[in-house]
């Protein structure tokens, strides 16, 4: 009765579960955008737990929600908010990190960024009276609404990083590993970290439009947290990023499609899942070697 009430229309026949999906323009396109926004995530996440900075991306995600808030009050795009929003608290939180070594001393201004973001956030949503049934879109995400011109948008954006994070991603895989050294070698350590804030701040807030501007953090880290813990190899590493959000980004809003709680839901779940998962496996490869787990540090 209450799986019934849960998941409505779902069979045991995934073939024609599938071809119910593609019958509607609006899922079409939300399991392009998916598509889309998976892999961005996938690949910039990878970087970002490398580099240490999901404390900026948390943050970035925070943000978002005041930037959609506020275009809702404008009467503008939702897109036009989380973008622009995202690409200034990424300059934001560029001038107060500074330098790669000063990152760890300033998680306090970066606290009371988010908690500025937060406020501006429920600020916009009360002076837009009956927004209530948005706001919860907005936190927690929906896959209803998005259009083609939205999958086109987030087709030019990710395509954009990703040729981004592919042309500085030698220097920035080293800045990463060792600033010091990269710094002593000529290589532009601030500014890569600059540009990787701002191509981060774009992930997010594309991101944000799928899986809501809360739970954006899900799907931008717990897909590669889970890699790093498999492999520290950086091309294998980036594959398997990709690959478990684009799983988890699928199966979602699959779910989602079928039953009455949001994809952000599910994309966390589901991610969230994985990666106990994968940490359960490498515990018990520890301590018995028969089992062969390579486990690295997230």
């Amino acid at each position: 009765m209450i799986e019934a009430a849960l998941f409505q229309g779902l069979s045991w026949n995934p073939i024609d579960d599938v071809r119910q999906l593609l019958l509607f323009p609006f899922m079409v396109n939300a399991l392009e955008a998916g598509t889309i926004v998976a892999v961005m995530a996938g690949i910039t996440g990878w970087f970002m737990v490398l580099r240490r900075q999901t404390f900026a991306g948390h943050t970035l995600s925070v943000i978002a929600f005041p930037g959609a808030a506020a275009a809702s009050l404008a009467g503008l795009p939702l897109a036009v908010g989380y973008f622009s929003f995202c690409g200034l608290g990424a300059l934001t939180l560029a001038g107060i990190s500074g330098s790669r070594r000063s990152y760890s001393g300033e998680s306090a201004a970066i606290g009371s960024l988010q908690a500025l973001a937060l406020a501006l956030g429920f600020l916009f949503v009360s002076l837009y009276h009956g927004i209530l049934n948005g706001l919860n879109s907005l936190l927690f995400g929906t896959f209803l609404g998005i259009t083609t011109g939205q999958v086109t948008t987030l087709l030019v954006v990710a395509a954009t990083t990703v040729a981004l994070l592919a042309v500085a991603a030698r220097p920035l895989f080293f800045a990463s590993v060792d600033a010091d050294v990269a710094r002593a070698r000529g290589v532009p350590v601030r500014l890569l970290g600059f540009g990787f804030l701002l191509v981060l701040g774009l992930s997010v807030a594309a991101t944000s439009q799928i899986t809501g501007a809360l739970l954006v953090f899900a799907l931008l880290v717990t897909p590669a947290a889970t890699a790093h813990r498999i492999t520290c190899r950086p091309f294998l590493g980036v594959a398997l990023s990709v690959a478990i959000a684009l799983a988890v980004t699928w199966i979602g809003l699959t779910l989602a499609y079928f039953s009455v709680y949001p994809v952000g839901f599910y994309v966390t779940s589901l991610a969230f899942a994985l990666y106990i998962v994968v940490r359960i496996v490498g515990a018990l490869g520890a301590r018995h070697p028969l089992v062969h787990v390579r486990v690295e540090p997230a």
